[in-house]
């Protein structure tokens, strides 16, 4: 049987062969084109057949340096042959050093290390509803957004304020109470003895970029001071440079007492971090953990990610390429009519006039273009940090060529 297996894998030469074994072997989650990425580079991709593709999906966000950047090359390399793992039992060098400059960069006093970034908002419900346990007279509901995205696990699905996944896995984890974007009313209705935190992300990314102005999320800061309850800025997909700071909080001056971070952090490789407050150092031995925290390659590839974001002020160049981005957008109303364009750095939307999102995607991919449609009517823009003038100017004229099918 294993000599089997080795002769079917070594038959997989076309890229026919590969879709063949995918439609045979993979458990369906999702419809993907019928191509096969093969390697990457910068700023774009190659298939199976050689074709290439300007990424503006960037691994939803994740791959923040680029396709396969020689910084992570030399650290995964140098870092496998000091040490893969060591068991989350022990501490390792990378993990301190890690923490050290997290800590140091975000004004955060600690942080707790895992691989998803749906793990590190388990972690923030969980160290939330530790510290309303110890601390706020047993209070455990959190209140959530209308259109926020926080994870797949069944704890951060019932966060979530997606649609439609209100009856999807029944029964849900409650204790969530969801509420509008930008509605201090409704949201002062929702708080009650039981509400230990409010959690949101200051621009929703899967529910089509939608921010959270300045405004309302200073407001809430004060808010929650004022009634002695956490506020929880999930950053997983703003964090690391994306909106043109290093964290999309700095843009207001409000920091949460807790921020979930993932996707750029590794670059492409899975990491995610949570940071709090000093005096939510609250967690009892054996209440968190998992196998991968702070496992030690994991450590070395978002130390060195952060260093070369910093190094090379990757938050200043997102906010500029982010301003020539949205320059060329507004190109595109009179001959595409598009509108709301709307975003922050290099994490752009905008809407049509009609619900023709995946068919957009899909004549982009086909001309060279990879971008992402998170609502029937949206596409969505999040290229790699390094993009350039070049290439926002080679994905606005083929989005113009796309928009004008429809």
């Amino acid at each position: 049987m294993q000599n089997e297996t080795v002769a079917s894998n070594a038959a997989l030469i076309s890229t026919q062969d590969y879709l063949a074994v995918a439609d045979r072997a993979l458990l369906f989650v999702t419809r993907r084109p019928p191509v096969v990425m093969a390697s990457g580079r910068g700023m774009y991709l190659t298939d199976t057949e050689g074709k290439e593709y300007l990424d503006f999906v960037g691994g939803w966000a994740v791959t923040c340096l680029g396709h396969s950047p020689q910084v992570i090359h030399k650290t995964l390399a140098e870092q496998s042959q000091q040490l893969v793992n060591a068991s989350p039992a022990f501490l390792n060098k990378p993990m301190i050093e890690l923490a050290d400059l997290l800590t140091s960069v975000s004004g955060f006093e600690r942080v707790f290390f895992a691989s998803t970034g749906a793990e590190v908002n388990e972690g923030a419900i969980k160290l939330a509803r530790k510290y309303g346990a110890k601390h706020l007279n047993g209070a455990y509901e959190i209140i959530t957004t209308i259109k926020g995205f926080h994870g797949r696990t069944l704890a951060t699905m019932s966060a979530s304020g997606k649609e439609q996944w209100k009856t999807l896995f029944e029964p849900k984890i409650p204790g969530f109470i969801h509420v509008p974007l930008n509605d201090p009313e409704t949201l002062e209705r929702a708080v009650t003895e039981r509400t230990c935190a409010i959690m949101l992300e200051p621009i929703q990314g899967e529910g089509g970029v939608n921010m959270a102005s300045p405004v309302y999320l200073k407001w809430l800061r004060d808010y929650c001071t004022k009634k002695n309850i956490l506020l929880i800025y999930d950053e997983i997909q703003t964090g690391i440079g994306r909106t043109g700071k290093l964290f999309c909080f700095e843009h207001t001056d409000t920091r949460p007492d807790i921020m979930t971070l993932a996707k750029g952090l590794g670059g492409g490789f899975p990491v995610s971090a949570m940071l709090a407050r000093e005096n939510l150092n609250v967690f009892d031995p054996g209440d968190q953990g998992g196998t991968y925290c702070g496992q030690p390659l994991a450590m070395a590839v978002a130390l060195a990610v952060i260093r070369e974001a910093i190094e090379k002020d990757l938050p200043g160049h997102a906010a500029g390429m982010g301003r020539y981005l949205f320059a060329k957008l507004e190109t595109l109303i009179p001959s595409a009519g598009i509108r709301n364009i709307r975003g922050q750095g290099l994490l752009a939307a905008f809407d049509m006039p009609k619900p023709v999102g995946e068919e957009v995607v899909g004549a982009c991919m086909e001309l060279g273009l990879l971008v992402n449609s998170p609502q029937p009517s949206t596409v969505r823009l999040m290229p790699p940090l390094i993009a350039e003038k070049v290439h926002i100017d080679a994905a606005t004229d083929i989005l113009e060529r796309a928009l004008s099918r429809f």
